[in-house]
């Protein structure tokens, strides 16, 4: 019998979505999050010259900014962290979002980009092994399956590159800093939501990725963003921090770390779709069988979750115990 860790769907009491009815919505928000993720790599294409952790400080501030603005419009309260909650949000905040930066800038001079994209590729295997080992339990055998399959789909889609031995440390740490943005905020997410984990870490990221920056590029180095620059950060908050953000804490909510994170294999399908409009050029036949494969793959890791759609827990939950904040 093989179970899997993973939070309880949720429901907010009458009139909210049935449990089937709220995995497939999960299905849905990580999807789309993925989508607004795979965007960015055509506007980060127009920023390659700008001061990058400066405009990832102005990025996140706007974010914050954003997410405090909707909180206040709609009525949305934003919980307070306490105690450990703090430390989680921490986390979430220094290795998902500052170190991941780190890495994917510093890790690109050492490797090509597709080095990188492998690493991250690989980030669905980890997001279903890495809870069930911390709780001593068998993860569920459809999403390990399903998660080997994703993973080898997106690499086929990334393709391979050359490296050297610390383009090799970086890429490792891209992968283990995008896995622990997922696993770190788990703890937390079923009393502050979706909202809350996104915008405590967000404001936390702004203050580090701002120490990042003024260490490595100066002070004055936010005076050298250009109209192009300013409106990259722009979209960057909104579509690819907000809105994804929203989305994915959403989706992870509702689906747990393993079988949300089988989605993050649309990533690299959605950035070559992209191309296609931007650039005019049709994906080669490689992208194309990777594209196949990803979806076998999420088919299968994604089957057993839409048909069964148990209740289970998360590390550091209680079953049955979710706020309304930020869902």
């Amino acid at each position: 019998m093989s179970t899997e860790v993973l939070p309880r769907p949720a429901t907010d009491g009458p009139g909210e979505p049935s449990r089937r009815g709220g995995t497939y919505l999960g299905i849905v928000f990580a999807a789309a999050g993925m989508v607004c993720v795979g965007s960015s790599v055509a506007v980060s294409t127009a920023i390659t010259d700008a001061p990058l952790f400066t405009l990832q400080t102005v990025r996140y501030a706007l974010a914050a900014l954003l997410l405090l603005g909707v909180a206040r419009l709609t009525g949305w309260r934003v919980p307070r962290p306490r105690g450990r909650e703090w430390l989680w949000l921490a986390g979430v905040a220094t290795a998902g979002l500052v170190l991941f930066n780190v890495g994917v800038v510093r890790g690109v001079a050492h490797a090509e980009p597709a080095v990188i994209g492998v690493a991250v590729a690989a980030v669905p295997m980890l997001l279903a092994v890495v809870p069930a080992i911390a709780t001593r339990t068998l993860p569920a055998r459809p999403v390990i399956i399903g998660a080997l399959i994703v993973t080898a789909g997106a690499v086929l889609v990334e393709g391979f590159g050359r490296t050297d031995a610390a383009g090799v440390g970086y890429a490792l740490l891209v992968l283990v800093c995008e896995a622990g943005f997922t696993l770190l905020a788990m703890p937390v997410l079923p009393r502050l939501g979706a909202f809350g984990v996104s915008f405590h870490s967000v404001w936390m990221a702004t203050a580090g990725m701002a120490v990042v920056g003024v260490a490595t590029e100066g002070p004055t180095a936010v005076t050298t963003l250009g109209t192009v620059d300013l409106l990259a950060a722009l979209y960057l908050a909104v579509v690819v921090t907000t809105i994804a953000f929203l989305l994915w804490f959403t989706a992870v909510r509702r689906l747990g770390s393993g079988r949300a994170g089988l989605l993050t294999g649309v990533v690299p399908v959605s950035a070559a779709a992209l191309g296609i409009p931007l650039h005019g050029a049709m994906p080669s036949p490689m992208v194309w069988l990777g594209t196949a494969v990803v979806g076998a793959g999420l088919s299968i890791g994604l089957r057993r979750c839409a048909a069964k759609s148990a209740p289970e827990r998360t590390p550091g939950s209680t079953p049955g115990t979710l706020s309304r904040a930020g869902s």
